[in-house]
């Protein structure tokens, strides 16, 4: 066997020193979605990556979404997906729905997977994290729409979380909060609901892990990837039409998160090998990067 090929892995070590060293201790919020969910493989090497954090001493947090699966169990039980503005409309139904997707079947999917690898990891219902109140939204006509049991965080509570992490154990936590006026559960974005927890802990990483590359600027193109934009470039980027689709609402929970003392943002691709380590632990990165 050649030396190339361990010399080169000991560089890649060397190369992670300087960052293991300055986010030993740190936390980082990870928000998984899109496709990348729905391959069993790439959940499990996500999860390996995410043991490599905690034993590495970074405090990883992660919140996940399940859109596909809800969706799938949606039409199973004979109701159909209905979006607005961007939401999925909810119904008292759908609500049963949602959480026993959420948190029979994700949540619990992903505990055992960190387990697999030799981690700790606990469940958190949403419920337990984030308090909400209804979403209202406009309709293509600018009418007001109802979204049933859709919601907006409004606060958080991070007190099992917190104990999780004093107990070095992996939180991972479903996109639900709880109304404040029923208490009553309400389907949260998972996007919005990563934002609202980082901007509460001002974690020193937020990572939104999805199925695409990062911020392009030909959407079709992923030799357009950016690399790197500070708050004022990202605006820009909103501005003239660069960001558009469904990355707008990313971007500006990204921002807002930033404005809060979050202090760099992530936008990668899951289905990539080691895209988190990559992206982390690297100096050139694999995805894009939102700076203060």
């Amino acid at each position: 066997m050649s030396l190339r090929q361990p010399t080169e892995k000991a560089e890649s070590l060397i190369e992670a020193l300087p960052y293991l060293q300055a986010f030993r201790g740190k936390t980082f919020l990870i928000k998984m979605g899109g496709s990348a969910m729905e391959d069993p493989e790439l959940v499990r090497k996500v999860m390996r990556d995410i043991v490599f954090l905690e034993v590495a001493g970074i405090n990883p947090i992660i919140v996940h979404g399940g859109g596909k699966a809800i969706s799938a169990a949606m039409k199973q039980a004979g109701l159909e997906a209905e979006f607005i503005g961007g939401f999925r409309r909810t119904s008292d139904a759908a609500i049963d729905i949602v959480e026993r997707v959420l948190s029979n079947e994700i949540n619990p999917g992903i505990v055992s997977m960190i387990r697999e690898f030799g981690g700790k990891a606990t469940g958190i219902p949403g419920t337990e994290i984030f308090l909400g109140e209804k979403m209202r939204v406009l309709d293509e006509a600018g009418n007001p729409a109802d979204l049933g049991r859709v919601g907006e965080v409004v606060g958080c509570q991070p007190a099992m979380m917190n104990e999780a992490h004093l107990a070095s154990i992996v939180p991972v936590i479903s996109p639900l909060a709880k109304e404040l006026a029923t208490g009553r559960a309400l389907n949260i974005n998972a996007d919005l609901a990563a934002a609202a927890l980082a901007k509460e802990l001002r974690v020193t990483k937020l990572v939104y892990l999805s199925d695409v590359p990062g911020l392009m600027r030909d959407p079709a193109d992923p030799e357009t990837l950016i690399q790197s934009v500070d708050r004022k470039q990202a605006d820009g980027l909103l501005a003239d039409g660069t960001i558009s689709g469904g990355m707008i609402p990313k971007i500006r929970s990204a921002l807002d998160a930033l404005n809060a003392g979050v202090r760099k943002v992530h936008f990668i691709d899951g289905r990539l090998p080691h895209a988190l380590l990559l992206e982390i632990f690297t100096q050139s990165g694999i995805g894009t990067e939102v700076t203060r």
